[in-house]
C-alpha cells in the first residue's frame, strides 16, 4: 500500500491516518490529533497526512508510516495512546512496533491473506492518496486517461475500447457499458448528459461511498471520458445525502479540477467542455432505479417511468443521457490509459475485469475488497474474509442486497461472475455481501429484507405496493408462530406475480430474498409453520429459555441481569425462568458462566 506522492520531502517520515467513514467512526480523528500533537513537539521532520478507506475496516484505525527510504508499514487498531508509542518507537528510535503491524513492504503479517487474492483497479488509489489533494492523485496518473482520450482518440475509438474491454455495468444489471455509450452517442440531439448513480442504498453496502471518499478523481475522470464519448458537456453525480464526507470530498475534487483546467471549458487546451454538478438525494431506495433517479434530479418525486424510451434516447430533461454507477466510471480511466486487453485479461469470458465487494455481517475480516471476476465465492469468504466472525458454521451469504438473494453454504464454490451468480437466484448487484452463520434464521432474513423493500416501494405499481405488503404480513405471521398450511405456496404465487408485473427493478427483484430462502431453506419455513419451531432459535415467539438444573450453581448472576425479574431461586440452588414473563432478551444466557441456560 505504497504512497506514490510528490509532497514527501527527502529524509522525512510520513504518517498517514485512515480517515474514511470507517476510520473516523473508529476514532480516526482523535488518532490524527494525537499524532499532530507529538509531531508538533518533535524536531524530527515528519509529514502528517490523511487518506480514505484502505479496505481493512476490521482493523481501523489504520495508520501508515513511511520511512525516509520509502519503506511502508501499516499499523492496525491504533488508538491515541498507541499513536504516541508508534511515534516514539518507530519515528524517534527507528524501531517499528512489530506486534501492531498489519501490513508491511518487507515482512509477512497475519493479515497478508486479506490482500493476497485481491486485484485493485477501482481501488488502486484508495488508501494510497489524500483524497483532498489533486496533486497526489495526479502523481498516481489521475487525468492522464482523459488527456489521452481527447488528444489522441476519437469518441468512437473511446467507445470501441470500452466495448473491447468487456466492462459491464457494476450497478447491478451488468449491461455492457460500451453498448450503453454507443446508444447514447447515436441518439440525436446537441445537448446530452452524463449521470453518475451514487445512490447506494443496500443494507450492508458501502462500495460507492468508500470510492468517493477515497478517490473522487477516478469517478470524475470516468464521467469526463464518457462525456467525450457520447458528446455530452454536462454531468450530474446523484449522491445520497447520508454520505456527507463523500460529498465534501467530491466538491473539493471538482473545485480543484476546475482550477487546474481539467473541468470546465477548453479542457487541456482542446475544444472539449465538461462540467459536473452534485445532486444530493433524500435517501429513497427507489431512486437507485435510473428513471426515478432522473426524475429526482429534475426536482420531481422519485418514481420510475415506463421504458422505452430509454434514458439513452430520452433521459434527463428529455435529453439523451448515459447513466452508470460509481464503480463503473472508476474503471474507465484504467481501461483508456492501459488498454482494453489489460483490463480484459482479468475475469471470465462474459464477465471481465474486477469487482468491488463490501464484506459485512458475520465475517471475521469485514471491509472493502476488489477481486478478479471468476474467483470462487469460497475464497472471498474464507481466504480473504477469514470465515465467520463467530467461528460458527457458515450458512449463507446475501448478495445483491434487498434485490438479491441468499447463496447457501452448499454453493460456496460458485464463481463470481454475472451468469454464475444469477443461476443461484441471487444477483451480483452493486457488490454487497452479508455473511450469515448457523445462528441466522433464514425466514427472519427474508422478513428483514421484505420490510426494507416494502417501506421503500414508491407505491406506483399495485403489485409492488400491495404485493410486498401481503408477503411481509405472511412472513411476520410465520416468524410469530402463526403460520399456516398454504402460506409457502401463497408466498411463491405472490413472488411470481410481483416479479412479472412490477414496473421497475425494485418490484421485479423484491421477491428474490424470499424465493432463494424458499429454494434453499424450505425446511426452515416448514419447521416454523408445522412444528412451531425456529431451527436457528432466533424467532422469539418460537423459543423458550430454560435452566439446566444439574449445571446451575445458584450463583444468582442470571437473576441479577434479568430486566423483568423472570428468574427466581435461592443462592447455591438451581434457578427457574418464568416463561410467561420472560422477554427472551438473552441477557441471562450471556451472563451465565456455567452454560446452565439453554434455548429450546
Amino acid at each position: 500500500m505504497r504512497i506514490g506522492v510528490s509532497n514527501m520531502g527527502k529524509g522525512e517520515y510520513k504518517i498517514i491516518v485512515g480517515l474514511g467513514s470507517c476510520g473516523i467512526a473508529a476514532g480516526g480523528n482523535k488518532v490524527y490529533e494525537a499524532f499532530k500533537e507529538v509531531v508538533g513537539k518533535s524536531d524530527v521532520p515528519v509529514t502528517l497526512d490523511e487518506t480514505g478507506c484502505m479496505g481493512m475496516c476490521y482493523k481501523e484505525v489504520l495508520v501508515e508510516v513511511i520511512d525516509p527510504d520509502g519503506k511502508s508499514m501499516i499499523y492496525g487498531e491504533v488508538t491515541p495512546e498507541k499513536a504516541n508509542k508508534i511515534f516514539e518507537s518507530h519515528v524517534i528510535e527507528g524501531k517499528p512496533v512489530v506486534e501492531w503491524i498489519v501490513k508491511a513492504d518487507d515482512m509477512q503479517t497475519s493479515e497478508d491473506s486479506f490482500f493476497n487474492k485481491q486485484m485493485r483497479i477501482v481501488l488502486r488509489r484508495c488508501g494510497a492518496i489524500n483524497p483532498e489533494s489533486i496533486d497526489e492523485a495526479i502523481a498516481m496518473d489521475a487525468y492522464k486517461a482523459i488527456e489521452k482520450a481527447i488528444k489522441t482518440m476519437t469518441p468512437e475509438q473511446v467507445i470501441e475500447e470500452v466495448l473491447n474491454s468487456g466492462l459491464r455495468g457494476r450497478g447491478g444489471a451488468g449491461f455492457p457499458t460500451g453498448m450503453k455509450w454507443k446508444f447514447a452517442r447515436a441518439s440525436e440531439g446537441t445537448k446530452k448528459y452524463i449521470v453518475c448513480n451514487a445512490d447506494e442504498g443496500d443494507p450492508g453496502a458501502f462500495m460507492d461511498r468508500s470510492v468517493l471518499e477515497g478517490d473522487p478523481h477516478a469517478v470524475i475522470e470516468g464521467m469526463m471520458i464518457a462525456g467525450y464519448a457520447i458528446g455530452a458537456d454536462e454531468g450530474y453525480i446523484y449522491a445520497r445525502a447520508e454520505y456527507p464526507l463523500a460529498i465534501k470530498r467530491l466538491k473539493i475534487a471538482i473545485k480543484a479540477a476546475e482550477e487546474r483546467g481539467l473541468l470546465g471549458k477548453n479542457i487541456l487546451g482542446t475544444d472539449f467542455n465538461f462540467k459536473i454538478k452534485i445532486k444530493e438525494g433524500a435517501g429513497a431506495f427507489v431512486c437507485g432505479e435510473e428513471t426515478a433517479l432522473l426524475a429526482s434530479i429534475e426536482g420531481k418525486r422519485g418514481m420510475p417511468r415506463m421504458r422505452p424510451p430509454f434514458p439513452a434516447v430520452k433521459g434527463l430533461f428529455d435529453k439523451p443521457t448515459n447513466i452508470n454507477n460509481v464503480e463503473t466510471y472508476a474503471n474507465v480511466p484504467y481501461i483508456i490509459l492501459n488498454g482494453a486487453s489489460e483490463f480484459a485479461k482479468y475475469g471470465t469470458e462474459k464477465s471481465k475485469g474486477t469487482k468491488v465487494f463490501a464484506l459485512a455481517g458475520k465475517i471475521a475480516k469485514g471491509g472493502l475488497v476488489e477481486v478478479p471476476m471468476g474467483i470462487p465465492l469460497k475464497e472471498i469468504i474464507y481466504d480473504i474474509g477469514g470465515g465467520t466472525s463467530s467461528g460458527k458454521k457458515f450458512k449463507a451469504v446475501q448478495m445483491g442486497g434487498p434485490s438479491g438473494g441468499c447463496i447457501p453454504a452448499d454453493l460456496i464454490d460458485t464463481i463470481i461472475d454475472y451468469d454464475s451468480v444469477n443461476q443461484t437466484g441471487a444477483i451480483m448487484g452493486s457488490g454487497g455481501m452479508v455473511v450469515m452463520d448457523e445462528d441466522n434464521c433464514m425466514v427472519d432474513i427474508a422478513r428483514f429484507f421484505l420490510t426494507f423493500t416494502q417501506k421503500e416501494s414508491c407505491g406506483k405499481c399495485t403489485f409492488c405496493r400491495i404485493g410486498t405488503k401481503r408477503m411481509l404480513e405472511i412472513l411476520e405471521r410465520i416468524t410469530k408462530g402463526e403460520g399456516k398450511e398454504g402460506d409457502i405456496e401463497l408466498l411463491e404465487e405472490l413472488c411470481e406475480n410481483i416479479k412479472k408485473n412490477s414496473l421497475c427493478g425494485l418490484g421485479q427483484t423484491a421477491p428474490n430474498p424470499v424465493l432463494t430462502t424458499l429454494k434453499y431453506f424450505r425446511h426452515e419455513y416448514e419447521a416454523h409453520i408445522r412444528d412451531k419451531k425456529c431451527p436457528a432459535k432466533q424467532c422469539k415467539a418460537l423459543i423458550e429459555y430454560k435452566v439446566v438444573e444439574d449445571k446451575c450453581k445458584g450463583c444468582t448472576a442470571c437473576s441479577r441481569v434479568c430486566p423483568v425479574k423472570a428468574i427466581s431461586g435461592e443462592v447455591k440452588k438451581p434457578h427457574k425462568i418464568d416463561s410467561s414473563i420472560c422477554t427472551k432478551c438473552g441477557a441471562c444466557m450471556a451472563t451465565c458462566k456455567f452454560d446452565a441456560i439453554i434455548v429450546e
